[in-house]
């Protein structure tokens, strides 16, 4: 008999998606387990084991969570429409010369409409995961807001799930710290949770070698893009590079030039194949472009410019900003600017606690817009 209703908890194998399921198991909720093939990495020529969420180690991890609780657990095999979408656009955004940001995509695309749909045919009222953020309802919106712990804050990275899809969410972390989660799991007894090591690389590129990804999924690319040169801010060729997909606005390390004082990618010009090197300093940008939005809690921006925190990374503390809806776009200003503003990379703007929304980096600039 139901309690609380019937849940579709996303398992990965870890401990935060392991103990969600064990909290919402214990506060009366009929769970249901579920957890997603999406890459198949042995395929894909990389040096290192598979790891993380897409391995058998974790699938069975999952499965032996739901067995010692008594509660059932499918596998679902989203690996087309993962590739599809994900994989794709990861090799389109570099080719562009642009930086994507898989993880936010695959949230935003996959494991919310894909999850969705399973928790529909399950007949489960709800769908919750592990990450540490809160969804609430308010003013007829559900809004995103910070983690409790600061360290392990992931609202960044569902600035893009839709409404509909918040509006069937769980996030049962959010008020939790790390340490809170993993004495919470020692104290039943999953030692085994405990002890396991997080994985942090992108979960179809183990080895954390998106070089040597992008070489094998396109065979030729290296051929094409090698040679171009690399320039400074103002022009001058100090060198040649292998390419411009092989590099990242912000970059240091792997820069193939000596100068006598360090350099960073601070541009990428995929049309002339031009890697724009500069100092610290140069990094910087006092605004940038962002599109493709998605807003999850209402401000008024009609024709007004509204004060923000904005980040532009996952790690990134976020930085004060004033920002201007203009059509579909969101432009942003930095008062004191901030570095390594990077397009293909999501911004997210939050008022306090909240979520406002956010969209993709379209581009950076210099000078403040009039």
């Amino acid at each position: 008999m139901r309690t609380k209703g019937r849940v579709l908890v996303a398992m990965s194998g870890g401990i935060d998606s392991s103990v969600a399921a064990v909290m919402l198991h214990e506060q009366g909720y009929e769970v249901v387990g579920i957890t997603m093939k999406t890459w198949s990495y042995a395929g894909s020529g990389g040096k290192k084991k598979e790891t993380g969420c897409c391995s058998l180690d974790a699938i069975n991890d999952a499965r032996n969570i739901a067995v010692e609780l008594g509660f059932p657990h499918i596998v679902v095999d989203i690996r087309a429409a993962f590739g599809g979408h994900v994989i794709d656009h990861f090799k389109a955004e570099y080719l562009a010369g642009r930086t994507p940001n898989p993880c936010v995509l695959c949230n935003t695309h996959i494991k919310w409409d894909a999850l969705l749909e399973r928790a529909h045919k399950l007949d489960c009222d709800y769908l919750a995961t592990g990450h540490y953020a809160k969804v609430r309802a308010e003013g007829g919106r559900y809004i995103i807001s910070k983690g409790l712990d600061p360290k392990k804050d992931q609202s960044y990275a569902l600035w893009g799930v839709s409404q509909a899809s918040l509006s069937k969410t769980l996030l049962p972390l959010g008020g939790f710290t790390k340490s809170f989660i993993r004495a919470f799991a020692a104290e039943r007894g999953f030692t085994d949770l405990v002890n396991k090591s997080e994985s942090y690389e992108i979960c179809f590129i183990p080895d954390n070698d998106y070089r040597g990804f992008l070489k094998r999924q396109l065979p030729g690319l290296e051929e094409a893009v090698k040679g171009g040169e690399l320039v400074l801010e103002d022009g001058t060729v100090v060198g040649h590079h292998e390419g411009y997909p092989f590099y990242t606005v912000g970059q240091r390390k792997g820069v193939p030039i000596a100068l006598g004082y360090p350099v960073y990618v601070t541009a990428i010009e995929k049309e002339t194949n031009r890697v724009v090197l500069g100092t610290f300093d140069q990094l910087r940008r006092e605004g940038m472009v962002v599109h493709q939005l998605n807003l999850s809690k209402y401000v008024d921006l009609q024709g007004k410019k509204i004060d923000t925190v904005t980040k532009v990374r996952y790690n990134d503390p976020g930085t004060p900003a004033v920002i201007e809806q203009v059509g579909d776009q969101m432009h942003v200003f930095f008062g004191t600017g901030v570095h390594a503003i990077t397009p293909g990379q999501a911004a997210v703007f939050y008022e306090g606690e909240d979520v406002i929304g956010g969209g993709w980096i379209a581009s950076a600039f210099q000078k403040k817009s009039k």
